[in-house]
């Protein structure tokens, strides 16, 4: 399932800053505004990655992978 995120972005200085809204904890700065949002997607998908590794440790054996909103058969 794709999702679009949204980054909010601001120039401080000599630096940008930015933050995924939907995803806490995920923020950076960087000089330009294009390293920034390059180092935002870098961010968000390791932090995606990590949350979904971290749910299927916690569910343990016997877990089902299913998309909320769909039903199966």
């Amino acid at each position: 399932m794709k999702k679009t995120y949204t980054a909010t972005i601001k120039a401080e200085n000599d630096w940008w800053i930015g933050w995924i809204e939907e995803v806490p904890g995920v923020n950076c700065q960087e000089p330009t505004r294009e390293e920034l949002l390059e180092s935002l997607r870098i961010t968000l998908r390791e932090a995606l990655e990590f949350n979904r590794a971290d749910a299927i440790t916690a569910a343990g054996d016997g877990f089902e992978e299913t998309i909320p909103g769909i039903r199966r058969p």
